[in-house]
């Protein structure tokens, strides 16, 4: 990420906004890799 995308989402987001949402998807990632991790993750996903 650089300057030009900062400079991008400057245009819809706050500089607040932006915090909130990379610090979201810092946990939605994390929140992942701790499934993955313990093996909670399903094995199938039945999709009718």
């Amino acid at each position: 990420m650089d300057d030009a995308f900062f400079d991008r989402m400057r245009t819809g987001f706050t500089d607040e906004q932006i915090l909130e949402l990379g610090m979201m998807i810092g946990q939605f990632i994390g929140f992942g890799r701790l499934l993955a991790a313990l093996d909670l993750e399903p094995k199938v996903c039945d999709v009718p």
